[in-house]
């Protein structure tokens, strides 16, 4: 399917499709099965096949009937609803943008999103998507496979501040945090407690406090909140534009900031060190000038 044109109709698609969203999130309380579902229809990028992504393809009857996707017919159904009002946005932006917005009403980081996803009918292989029963390696395996990091293993991890498991959909029951309807950095907390009485703890949970890489973003984000937060934006934005846009963006971006105090603290240099030269020139010239008068 061609993507979108993403002029300024296409826009005001997407800002109303948002502010849709924020209703029905409010409404129905379903910030982390939006957010799962934004994932999940993420999560199965391949950068080397070039395969799956963000793309739209999990309203698909076969996709969406894997295992891993147990439950998210629901959330398909309350995308429809903001579909049908908004009908110029592509599905694949649709779920991306209800991720979006599932993290910033329930407090969470302010996500930059970036429109133009095009819809695909092609599914991928089903067992992309990361197991909670395995461990260190396996998520490694999945996350390495789209391109992205151990921090963004971790960092993405912590989206299990929001929600609950659901023994029909996965096996496992309860929340992993006190408040699951709280977007904060609860989760590494209650993780570096290890066993919380009533709170889950799954072995792709564990493993992040078991392995010293992924241990120190742990620690890192457990005792800064605003470290998480900012790490969590760029994170999801990189899984949010897997295939549709340059993984780096957001990284590169950051750099092209960073690189922008050294240029232009030298630009006002140098701009000072005209000013002081024009200046005593125009003295000069005034003194020579009275000497003369003289």
């Amino acid at each position: 399917m061609p993507a979108p044109v993403v002029d300024a109709a296409y826009w005001k698609g997407v800002e109303k499709a948002r502010r849709e969203l924020r209703a029905l999130i409010a409404e129905k309380n379903c910030a982390p099965i939006m957010l799962r579902l934004a994932w999940h229809d993420a999560g199965t990028y391949d950068a080397q096949t070039k395969t799956g992504g963000p793309n739209g393809s999990i309203r698909n009857e076969r996709e969406c009937a894997h295992e891993a996707n147990k439950g998210l017919n629901i959330a398909l159904e309350f995308c429809e609803t903001i579909k049908v009002k908004c009908p110029s946005i592509t599905y694949a932006d649709l779920y991306q943008l209800a991720g979006v917005v599932a993290v910033e009403v329930t407090g969470g980081p302010t996500i930059d999103f970036v429109p133009g996803r095009k819809d695909s009918l092609a599914s991928p292989a089903e067992g992309r998507l990361p197991d909670a029963k395995k461990g260190a390696q396996h998520l490694r395996v999945v996350f390495h496979r789209m391109g992205l990091s151990d921090k963004d293993i971790v960092t993405l991890s912590g989206g299990h501040t929001l929600g609950r498991a659901h023994p029909e959909r996965s096996g496992f029951e309860g929340p992993w945090t006190q408040q699951p309807l709280k977007f904060d950095n609860s989760y590494f907390v209650e993780l570096l407690k290890r066993e919380s009485s009533g709170l889950l703890q799954l072995p792709t949970d564990k493993c992040l406090v078991e392995d010293p890489i992924f241990r120190k973003y742990v620690d890192q984000y457990a005792q800064d909140e605003d470290t998480f937060f900012i790490d969590y934006a760029e994170s999801h934005k990189k899984l949010s534009e897997l295939g549709f846009r340059e993984p780096s963006s957001v990284a590169s971006t950051s750099k092209e900031k960073t690189h922008d105090v050294p240029v232009s603290t030298s630009t006002i240099l140098a701009q000072s060190s005209v000013g002081i030269a024009v200046t005593v020139a125009v003295v000069i010239l005034s003194y020579l000038y009275e000497v003369r008068r003289r």
